[in-house]
């Protein structure tokens, strides 16, 4: 199933079978409409029920055609087109079943006598559901012409905005502020003063005490 969807979503199938869900099923209403007003016109009634067989087949093609296209351009729409396409998935599910059991039940009126008296009911719900099939076309318009969903429109816009982004780049460190220390000079010395040794404070050599002389000895001590 998956390798049919992958070979199924570059054709852009969608699109062809939204014309023909609409066409058939809008048809072949209106020519049910006629044949009440015709009843010996018994080819009228078939002709609507085929219509009808058809487009409810189609209705559910389109709705399966359009879960790959949805997934396919999901990440380019933008948040309000993301809305629009929500309600347009959700309304064509519900017309897809609805139309699914329109068409057993025209199946069920022409080949059954007991349900041939629930006639003109179901031609006031066939047209109802075409109305509302009208309005999930709108917004399947909406999609395309307002948002450009799978057009080059889509396309243009998405780099648009890319290019309109700034590129994040990274991050400079502001240079520190630097101070100038001037280099301290020697403050001349005053005259007389011993310049003070490099090496370090000189050991003092031990004082050398000078002894008393001895006193001459008187001649004969």
């Amino acid at each position: 199933m998956d390798a049919l969807a992958h070979f199924l979503t570059p054709l852009d199938l969608h699109p062809v079978a939204d014309h023909f869900t609409v066409a058939l099923l809008m048809v072949g209403v209106l020519i049910d409409l006629i044949a009440s007003l015709f009843p010996l016109r018994a080819w009228l009634r078939y002709m609507a029920l085929t219509l009808m067989v058809l487009g409810a087949l189609s209705a559910g093609s389109s709705y399966l055609t359009g879960d790959m296209e949805a997934g396919r351009i999901w990440n380019a729409l933008s948040e309000p087109a993301k809305a629009v396409l929500h309600r347009h998935a959700f309304l064509a599910q519900i017309a897809a079943i609805v139309f699914g059991v329109l068409a057993l039940w025209r199946v069920l009126i022409e080949g059954i006598a007991a349900f041939r008296g629930t006639r003109p009911v179901y031609l006031i719900v066939a047209f109802i559901a075409v109305c509302g099939l009208g309005y999930v076309g709108h917004l399947g318009g909406v999609l395309v012409y307002t948002y450009g969903a799978g057009t080059q429109l889509m396309a243009a816009e998405q780099s648009a905005t890319l290019a309109a982004t700034p590129s994040a780049s990274p991050a400079v460190p502001a240079p520190l502020p630097t101070v100038s220390v001037p280099t301290p000079e020697p403050s001349p010395a005053p005259p007389g003063a011993v310049a003070p040794s490099i090496v370090g404070s000189p050991t003092p050599a031990p004082s050398q005490t000078s002894s008393p002389a001895a006193s001459p000895t008187p001649d004969g001590v």
